[in-house]
């Protein structure tokens, strides 16, 4: 079969070559992946590759081969999958615990932009608490993350603030419901939660905004700038305020994926998917996430649009 791996070349990071098809463990069902979204953090994990890199987190496709435990989806079945590596292939072993079954109305393309980016905002708004009738501040926001927080959290009630680096970055997020603006300095505080995913200088600006009592949630560094906090301000600052660290990481992912797949399936979540290509175009799609000339979610399809 075809997978594409790592080149370490910043033009072109990533070339196909031949593998063979994977061999499911007892609790994994076999993908034919029909289409799968990459996620700007692994653009930067293919600049230096590890040898045995196999990347690709976020699928959707086809059950070729039902677990041998018994568990999971049986062949013949459409599903979404967010397996721990090896997903940008013409077929992926999935954990079942890391399936979600697809409805006929839900297409494997739009499918695919949910795993990574729709569970982070999912979980991330988990962590924040109840948000009916709160402020909440997001920097970062024009990506996949950014576009289901918005929609998630403005549906719940929150009133969203949201930073983009352009008014075109961000028509989208303020059809959501958002107040957009482009200037994290300018954003009128303070907020009873600060959602922050630049890192850098953007960090202790987004600190400041925060209300007594609030919390501020640290889950990325887009800049790829180590940020410096002065914690005399800090404690100078917001009384009761806490600081925390968020990933999404965590099996199992099936019970999340089935609530993306209910809330898109009820028209309740829509994915923003910027860019949609054969997989033969995943190296230059890369390059174009890389540089932030993709708005929302990047899919590729195999074998042809789904």
């Amino acid at each position: 079969m075809k997978r594409l791996i790592a080149t370490g070349e910043r033009a072109r990071p990533v070339e196909f070559a031949e593998d063979a098809q994977p061999v499911p463990a007892a609790d994994e069902a076999l993908v034919r992946v029909e289409a799968f979204s990459v996620n700007r953090g692994e653009t930067f994990l293919l600049e230096n590759p590890r040898p045995d890199l196999r990347p690709g987190k976020d699928v959707a496709g086809l059950v070729v081969r039902a677990a041998a435990d018994g568990s999971g989806p049986g062949v013949g079945m459409r599903v979404v999958g967010h397996p721990p590596c090896g997903g940008w292939a013409e077929y992926v072993a999935v954990p079942t615990h890391s399936l979600a079954v697809l409805p006929p109305a839900i297409g494997s393309t739009e499918a695919a932009a949910l795993p990574l980016a729709g569970l982070t905002a999912l979980r991330m708004l988990r962590t924040a608490g109840a948000v009916a009738g709160r402020r909440l501040l997001l920097t970062g926001a024009s990506g996949g993350v950014g576009h289901y927080l918005t929609e998630l959290a403005a549906a719940a009630g929150a009133e969203i603030t949201v930073v983009t680096a352009s008014p075109e970055r961000g028509r989208r997020l303020a059809e959501l419901g958002a107040d957009v603006v482009h200037d994290l300095g300018e954003t009128r505080g303070p907020f009873d939660v600060v959602l922050e995913s630049t890192g850098g200088t953007a960090l202790p600006v987004a600190l400041s905004k925060l209300a007594a009592g609030g919390m501020l949630i640290w889950f990325g560094q887009a800049s790829r700038t180590p940020a410096t906090l002065d914690f005399f301000d800090f404690f100078n600052g917001p009384e009761g305020a806490v600081i925390r660290h968020f990933h999404y990481a965590g099996a199992p992912y099936g019970p999340d994926l089935d609530t993306l797949v209910t809330l898109v399936g009820s028209g309740r979540l829509h994915p923003e998917i910027g860019r949609v290509a054969d997989w033969a175009d995943t190296a230059t799609v890369l390059v174009d996430l890389r540089e932030r000339r993709v708005r929302g979610k990047a899919v590729l399809t195999v074998g042809g649009p789904r």
